[in-house]
């Protein structure tokens, strides 16, 4: 049983803690936002996340999880102190360290024993040699026996605890291997391939391993695009690549793009790095570009169906940036909406998980109890978000209740033959032959 703290109880933090209280340690996670662990204390998740508020109901009882605003107490004694705090994007893409720089300070200023600091955050190259420098810088006179490791994670929202428990690697980097090695020790029992490599190494495979999934997206969607005009059909497409084993068959669903907390901010930053650092992101540029215009390409086909967005009702299914998750940043669904008010639209919405998140961003939007509430009297239906509830609505209902029956499959996920067979114009994602 080791004695952990994780700084941050966002959506890496929380999980990271939580997970490591199951596997039996001692853990505290600490955040400053006091609403934030108060609610945590009585039971209440900051995020919605399948099984993890089971999860930590379960070690609180059990007394190995812990939470609080006081960095004193959540620092006292251990042996590893992780940090998980955001690094939200900067003006130019650049990732906002300064939240880091406050958890190394505060370590530096509290801690008075041999300590490992493990960097959980998505962070640019370079910067577990700059968490060390603050460290030092902060220390003064007073000598650390400190030793900075990075750990980047690879947590999906929606399957982030099988993916802390099952996970395909773990990653480590350090210029201290007796470090990496402790913190390795942690991992045992996951019997998964552990990888110690350099710190600065470590952290580019974290970026460059969220900029590869998002360029398979757009990838796909770019020839999506042109199944559309040539009469082939997406997803017969990437099922033929995907058979492929250099290729295989994930991360090649045509839709609308990719979206959420690491993705967008990680590839920005990543772009950002290699201008800063002379080179030239041209791969990069394109796979963000790919991306906004999938969104434009969805308003587009609406206006193309019914001639005019002008005082146009659109009924949006799902508001998250992907299923089993309440996370609507940098949502493809948020955008669509965005262009459509622009263009006279007025919108009415559903989600399963996202409606208070969004309920706090979008002022114009009626947000609806159900799918059939959104169809009341809309001109058309977009499917923004694949949730499984939306996979077996009662279309014979919605068809009654849409002012016109105009269906967008933003994810291609219906069967678009028994909805023509409907009466409703079916609209795809990359299926230029029709289906």
């Amino acid at each position: 049983m080791s004695k952990i703290c994780v700084i941050g109880t966002g959506y890496v933090g929380l999980v990271t803690g939580t997970c490591f209280a199951d596997l039996g340690n001692q853990v505290t996670c600490l955040d400053l936002d006091p609403q934030r662990i108060n609610n945590l204390l009585n039971g209440q998740m900051p995020i919605y996340e399948p099984g993890l508020e089971q999860l930590v109901k379960q070690n609180v009882q059990a007394k190995r999880l812990h939470f609080t605003t006081d960095y004193k107490k959540a620092l006292e004694g251990i042996e590893y102190a992780f940090i998980a705090v955001g690094t939200p994007s900067g003006v130019d893409g650049e990732a906002d360290l300064q939240y880091v720089k406050s958890s190394a300070e505060s370590i530096a200023d509290l801690v008075d024993w041999p300590i490992l600091v493990i960097n959980k955050s998505t962070v640019p190259v370079g910067t577990g040699d700059w968490v060390a420098d603050v460290i030092r810088r902060r220390r003064g006179d007073r000598p650390l026996q400190f030793s900075v490791i990075s750990n980047p994670e690879f947590l999906r929202e929606g399957s982030a605890i099988n993916d802390f428990m099952n996970p395909d690697r773990v990653v480590l980097g350090s210029e201290d291997r007796a470090a990496a090695d402790h913190v390795a020790a942690l991992y045992q029992t996951l019997r998964c391939t552990i990888m110690i490599t350099d710190l600065r190494t470590a952290e580019m495979i974290k970026y460059a391993s969220n900029a590869f999934l998002a360029t398979r997206i757009s990838f796909i969607n770019e020839i999506g695009n042109m199944c559309e005009e040539l009469g082939a059909d997406v997803r017969e497409v990437a099922l033929g690549m995907g058979y492929d084993k250099r290729i295989g068959h994930t991360y090649l669903d045509a839709g609308l793009g990719w979206g959420g907390s690491c993705f967008p901010k990680d590839v920005k930053a990543l772009e950002h790095m290699a201008v800063l650092h002379g080179t030239q992101p041209q791969l990069l540029q394109a796979v963000m570009e790919i991306n906004r215009n999938q969104r434009r390409r969805a308003v587009m086909k609406l206006r193309k169906a019914l001639g005019s967005l002008n005082e146009k009702t659109i009924g949006l299914l799902g508001l998250s940036f992907k299923p089993n998750t309440d996370d609507i940043r940098d949502a493809p669904a948020l955008e669509i909406i965005h262009l459509l008010t622009n263009e006279g639209a007025h919108i009415r919405a559903y989600d399963p998980q996202a409606m208070a998140n969004a309920a706090k961003v979008l002022k114009n939007v009626k947000l609806c109890e159900n799918p059939y509430q959104v169809a009341e009297g809309a001109d058309a239906l977009l499917l923004a978000t694949e949730w499984n509830e939306f996979k077996q609505i009662d279309f014979g209902r919605v068809k009654k209740l849409l002012r016109q029956p105009v269906i967008l499959d933003g994810r291609n996920l219906w069967d678009s033959e028994q909805l023509k067979a409907m009466g409703f114009t079916y609209i795809g994602i990359g299926r230029g032959n029709g289906k």
